[in-house]
C-alpha cells in the first residue's frame, strides 16, 4: 500500500482504501516542488494586492462585523475540502482585508516594528525547511548559525566570553528564564538542597524581587508561575522620568531584609514598555553587588541600542549584569518570534540542563556535539535566528541601527512639537521611541480628561486611519506613541497630531 493511503470503513463497514493528494506535501519530489512554487506564487500575490490595495493600517470593521463572519462557519464545514485559490480568497475576507498593518507609517501604538524584506526570505527557509533547533541531528549548520548570533549579541552586551545564551519565543519567556536562574542560584548557594530535584525549600514564600513600579508585567506572571507568588515583587517607586529610583531601591532592600523577607533579585529595566524609560543600570548593579543579589536586565525593548553609536551608551551598567533578555522583534526589525535570553556564566545553564537519552546524550555531550535543548526551556524550537542572520548579512549593523536611530528622531520631534503647543501635555522626555502624553484643551485640570483621551483613542482606531493607543498614569488616561517605523515621517506625526484633535473636538461639541 502507498504510505499516502490509509483504510476507514464505508457506511458496509468495509474497509476502503483512501488515497491522499500527495501534491499537498512538500517533498523533493517533481509534483511536490511544482506544486510548493506555484502555491507561494498565489501567497505572495495575494499578499502584495493587499498591501497594495489598503491606505490606511485598518479598516475600521467593528469586531461585531468580523464576529458575524466567523459565526457563518460551522465546525463541520472543516470536513469539506476546497482549492488553495479558494482558501486565499476566503482568507482575504475573513482576515486580510482588516487586518492591521504594522508597517503603516501611521500605525504607532505598539511595540510592533515594521519588518525587513530580507527576514521575509529567511522566514521562507525556516518554514519550508522546517528545522528543529533542539538538537544537532535536526539542525545541523542552523545550531553554528544561532550560536554565531549568542556570541555577536554576547559581545555587543559587553559579556565575558564564558557567556552564553539562547534564542527564546519573547521577553516573557527570557524574563522566566532571568528569574528562574537568579532563584535557583540563590537557593543553591543558600540552602543544602537541589530544586530540580528537591523542589522549593520552605522559606521560599520569602523570597523578594525588586523592580521598578513601570515594568513589565510579565515579572508579577513569571513569579507567580516559579512558584514565588506575584507577592514577591516589590516595586520601586520610579522618578520624574520613570526610572527607577535607587535611594528608594535601597531602602526597600533594608526594610523587606527587617520584615524577615529574603531578597534575591533586582530586575533593571532597560526601556519601559510605556514610557522607554531607562533604569541606572550601573547604580543598581552596585546595589545588587553589595547585598550579593542576582541582577537581571529587561531589555526587551531597548536591546537595539546597543548597535547604535549615537545611543549605546544609553545601556551603561548592562555589562554587569547577571542576565539579560533582548527582543530582536522590536528594535531589531524582526518578524515575530525572535528574542534572545543571555547569561554572564555558561554554567548557570546547569539550572536549567535536563538530559533525554533521545534528545541529547551524555555521550554526544562528552563528544562535543552542540545540542542548544540542554539551554532552553523549549525543546522543539524554530530556526528563529535565522531571520537576524539574514538582516546582518544584507543590511548590515548600521544599516540596522538606522532604522531605530531615526525612529528615536522622529520621537523627539513629536516630543518638541507638543511642548510648543498650549493643547498637549507631555509628561516625559523620550528616551528611545515611546511618547505619552494627553490631549489637554481646557484651562487647569479637567475631570473629563479621562474620558477624552480615551474616547480620541477608539474612535481614531474605529475609523482605522492611524493608530496609537493610551495606557494609565496614576490612574489617569494618556494617549502614547511608540514609534518604530523609520518610514513615519514628520508630516505623518503631524497629521496624526490633527486627527486626535479633530476627534477631541467632536467629543467635546457632543458632551
Amino acid at each position: 500500500m502507498n504510505i499516502l493511503e490509509q483504510t476507514k470503513q464505508d457506511s458496509n463497514n468495509k474497509l476502503v482504501v483512501v488515497d491522499h493528494p500527495r501534491e499537498h506535501i512538500f517533498s523533493n519530489e517533481k509534483i511536490g516542488i511544482s506544486n510548493y512554487k506555484k502555491s507561494m506564487k498565489k501567497a505572495i500575490h495575494a499578499i502584495s494586492n493587499t498591501l497594495k490595495e489598503r491606505k490606511t493600517p485598518f479598516t475600521g470593521k467593528s469586531i461585531d462585523a468580523l464576529r458575524e463572519k466567523f459565526n457563518k462557519i460551522q465546525l463541520e464545514h472543516f470536513k469539506e475540502t476546497h482549492s488553495l485559490e479558494y482558501v486565499i480568497e476566503e482568507l482575504k475576507e475573513l482576515y486580510l482585508d482588516d487586518c492591521v498593518h504594522f508597517h503603516h507609517p501611521k500605525y504607532i501604538a505598539h511595540l510592533n516594528c515594521p519588518i525587513l524584506t530580507p527576514t521575509l526570505v529567511a522566514e521562507t527557509f525556516i518554514s519550508s525547511l522546517n528545522s528543529s533547533m533542539d538538537t544537532w541531528d535536526q539542525s545541523t549548520g542552523g545550531t553554528f548559525i544561532e550560536l554565531k548570533l549568542i556570541e555577536w549579541t554576547l559581545d555587543i552586551l559587553g559579556f565575558p566570553t564564558e557567556g552564553d545564551g539562547i534564542f527564546t519565543s519573547g521577553g516573557t519567556q527570557s524574563n522566566m528564564m532571568g528569574l528562574l536562574l537568579a532563584r535557583d542560584f540563590y537557593i543553591k548557594n543558600n540552602y543544602d538542597i537541589d530544586p530540580k530535584m528537591e523542589g522549593l525549600p520552605a522559606d521560599a514564600s520569602k523570597f523578594r524581587v525588586f523592580c521598578s513600579d513601570v515594568s513589565h508585567f510579565s515579572l508579577k506572571k513569571n513569579l507567580s508561575l516559579l512558584g514565588l507568588g506575584q507577592n514577591a515583587v516589590i516595586p520601586i517607586t520610579v522618578d520624574a522620568d520613570f526610572k527607577m529610583d535607587v535611594k528608594k531601591l535601597e531602602l526597600a532592600i533594608e526594610e523587606q531584609k527587617q520584615l524577615g523577607n529574603i531578597p534575591i533579585a533586582i530586575v533593571g529595566t532597560a526601556g519601559t514598555t510605556d514610557f522607554g524609560s531607562i533604569d541606572p543600570l550601573p547604580a543598581i548593579s552596585a546595589i545588587a553587588k553589595q547585598h550579593k543579589l542576582w541582577f537581571h536586565v529587561d531589555a526587551a525593548y531597548g536591546g537595539g541600542l546597543l548597535i547604535s553609536e549615537k545611543h549605546k551608551s544609553k545601556l551603561k551598567g548592562i555589562e554587569l549584569s547577571d542576565s539579560a533578555t533582548i527582543d530582536y522583534h522590536k528594535t531589531f526589525y524582526q518578524p515575530v518570534s525572535s528574542s534572545g535570553f543571555f547569561m554572564r556564566d555558561k554554567s548557570f545553564i546547569d539550572y536549567i540542563k535536563y538530559h533525554a537519552d533521545y534528545l541529547n546524550s551524555k555521550e554526544q555531550e562528552e563528544e562535543g556535539i552542540p545540542n542548544m535543548v540542554k539551554k532552553s526551556i523549549q525543546t522543539t524550537r524554530r530556526f528563529d535566528a535565522l531571520k537576524l542572520w539574514f538582516s546582518l548579512r544584507v543590511i548590515g549593523v548600521e544599516g540596522l541601527s538606522s532604522y531605530l536611530e531615526k525612529a528615536i528622531e522622529n520621537a523627539q520631534f513629536t516630543a518638541h512639537y507638543l511642548n510648543e503647543r498650549k493643547d498637549f501635555e507631555i509628561i516625559h522626555q523620550p528616551e528611545i521611541s515611546a511618547v505619552v502624553f494627553r490631549y489637554t484643551p481646557y484651562s487647569g485640570l479637567d475631570a473629563t480628561y479621562c474620558n477624552l483621551n480615551s474616547h480620541i483613542r477608539k474612535a481614531m482606531f474605529n475609523e482605522g486611519k492611524a493608530i496609537i493607543t493610551s495606557t494609565k498614569v496614576k490612574e489617569e488616561v494618556f494617549l502614547k506613541f511608540t514609534l518604530l517605523n523609520p518610514l513615519t515621517t514628520t508630516k505623518d506625526i503631524e497629521e496624526v497630531i490633527d486627527l486626535i484633535v479633530f476627534h477631541g473636538q467632536q467629543y467635546s461639541l457632543k458632551n
